[in-house]
């Protein structure tokens, strides 16, 4: 990111992290990424702050392991940010900015095999039940991102591990569920939203 780009992102972007709960503790402020929060002298994040713009926290260093999306608004502690998940951490270590959020022009396509083969479904809304309207398999294989950014939920309801798709990322396309993460070890999504900025 050159200088120029760098000054117009800062302030879509800030949040703040506190090593206790409830916002206690050691704190700081980021308007960027950040791959490793013990370089920064602290153990671990458990509460943070979201001011401008969406973020992806991390369980480990370097964008590694369970993904949390993180939308405007306070995380008191770590339930509020895994939410309804299965799995749950009781921190997060690195984070980053979502930079290619746009609710209101998001569209993704859901296909029913890996490398974007089989059957395919187009969404431009949020869906807490895949099923429901009509996807026939608790799997997705493969995903293209053709605008904006989402979260993929493994259960209904948005529930389960968290799984984020960009843009910008990737290319906007995900040829198999290894790509959807580093903590991905299956394929199911049953439920989807438009990441929120």
């Amino acid at each position: 990111m050159n200088p120029q780009e760098q000054l117009e992102q800062r302030g879509k972007f800030r949040m703040t992290v506190f090593e206790e709960e409830y916002f206690q503790g050691k704190s700081c402020e980021f308007r960027f990424e950040c791959q490793n929060i013990l370089d920064r002298d602290f153990r671990k994040i458990r509460s943070i702050k979201v001011e401008n713009g969406p973020w992806v926290g991390y369980e480990y260093p370097e964008f590694q392991g369970q993904q949390f999306i993180l939308e405007k608004g306070d995380y008191p502690c770590y339930q509020a940010w895994s939410g309804n998940s299965s799995y749950r951490t009781e921190h997060m270590l690195s984070f980053r900015p979502i930079k290619c959020a746009n609710h209101s022009d998001s569209k993704i396509t859901l296909y029913e095999c890996e490398d974007f083969m089989g059957r395919k479904f187009e969404m431009c809304e949020d869906y807490p039940s895949l099923q429901a309207m009509g996807w026939c398999s608790k799997e997705v294989p493969s995903i293209k991102v053709n605008s904006g950014s989402w979260v993929g939920y493994q259960f209904p309801g948005y529930r389960g591990y968290q799984y984020i798709f960009e843009r910008d990322r990737h290319e906007g396309e995900y040829r198999c569920y290894n790509e959807y993460g580093t903590q991905a070890h299956t394929n199911q999504i049953q439920s989807m939203r438009r990441i929120q900025h």
